[in-house]
């Protein structure tokens, strides 16, 4: 069986457990494997890219907040984690900026600024790292007007395959999480600088509103974080497989 017959069989696998995660039964992956993550599908294949996953934000920067006070910076970390155990069960190899409550700046950076400048030139070195990886950083989008909601994509422009990888992802939340979703994808521009400055295909993933008072509450629960992150993991095994 060559790979993309492999990543097909897990993508269409993994597709039944977000169609079930979309409709409230997250408890369908637990049952399969025994954890909150999704069921395992090991592959040996070196054609397959590496994954960089980037929670956005981190230790003193929270990225923005919700009316409740809830900070963007935990629930981008929450999904990456779960994110992560799924596609390293998956067979992918992942690689992420970081796993907990942190800034990456360099030691014995002085000054919010230059850390801010630190941590991010940090995060770009680990996107770049690799010859083939994509790249998926996840954020939580705010707006003056609280009526806005839903995920969007917004992709470098490196190569065609970031609008790819973007369509594949943007496609996953409508189908699978949220229907009445119709937002188009983006090219990023400079103020996007993991995005824009990345060698490999990078998608910076907006995965709702903190504004919007209902889709912050959502993000804020265990439940939905885990829905996120099936659906960008079917979303990435769908680029993958070139479906």
């Amino acid at each position: 069986m060559n790979n993309k017959n492999k990543i097909k069989l897990i993508a269409s696998g993994i597709t039944l457990c977000c169609c079930a995660a979309a409709v409230g039964a997250v408890s369908v992956v637990s049952s399969r494997n025994g954890s909150g993550a999704a069921p395992a599908a090991v592959l040996q294949d070196e054609e397959l890219p590496v994954i960089v996953l980037d929670a956005g934000h981190g230790g003193f920067d929270g990225g923005c907040v919700s009316a409740e006070g809830v900070p963007e910076k935990g629930i981008n970390l929450s999904i990456l984690l779960r994110l992560r155990d799924m596609l390293t069960l998956a067979g992918y190899e992942v690689d992420v900026t970081r796993d907990s409550d942190v800034s990456i700046h360099d030691s014995g950076i002085e000054g919010l600024a230059n850390q801010k400048s630190s941590d991010m030139d940090n995060r770009l070195a680990l996107f770049n790292k690799y010859d083939n990886a994509i790249c998926v950083s996840i954020h939580q989008n705010q707006f003056t007007d609280p009526v806005y909601h839903g995920a969007q994509m917004f992709y470098s422009n490196s190569d065609s395959r970031s609008e790819q990888l973007a369509r594949s992802l943007q496609s996953s939340f409508s189908e699978l999480l949220q229907p009445d979703n119709k937002r188009e994808i983006k090219l990023c521009g400079k103020e996007l600088f993991l995005c824009y400055y990345s060698e490999n295909p990078t998608v910076m993933a907006e995965c709702g509103f903190l504004s919007n008072p209902e889709e912050a509450a959502l993000l804020n629960t265990e439940e939905y974080q885990e829905k996120v992150a099936l659906t960008l993991f079917n979303g990435i095994n769908s680029y993958v497989s070139g479906k």
